[in-house]
């Protein structure tokens, strides 16, 4: 399985991205998926989840402002990001889970950056 995780970019604060990230293989539909974060000088953090039947976590700083989607058919999970703020920008990664965790794979990264 492999993860290409696209979307980051540059974006002034306030503004909004969207990220993808998609699968290869068939072990998509019944995975969960996270997106992680990692800033600079900062541990990695998981930024929200969504399982195999769609439900859906968020870490309390990007509540209300990030939202996690999935479609099965494409094999890609999203995150929505609006009102991006400085201390958005890190690397954000991927990560698939299946089976528990018998089966787990990294994307490689896309770099959000938010300016004041």
């Amino acid at each position: 399985v492999q993860l290409q995780a696209s979307g980051g970019g540059l974006v002034q604060a306030g503004g909004s991205l969207r990220l993808s990230c998609t699968a290869s293989g068939n072990i998509f539909r019944i995975a969960d998926m996270d997106w992680y974060r990692q800033a600079p000088g900062k541990q990695r953090e998981l930024v929200c989840g969504i399982t195999r039947g769609g439900s859906t976590n968020y870490v309390d700083s990007v509540k209300g402002r990030f939202t996690i989607s999935r479609d099965n058919a494409k094999n890609t999970v999203f995150l929505q990001m609006d009102s991006l703020k400085p201390e958005d920008t890190a690397v954000y990664y991927c990560y698939l889970r299946a089976l528990g965790s018998t089966y787990s794979y990294w994307g490689q990264g896309t770099l959000v950056t938010v300016s004041s």
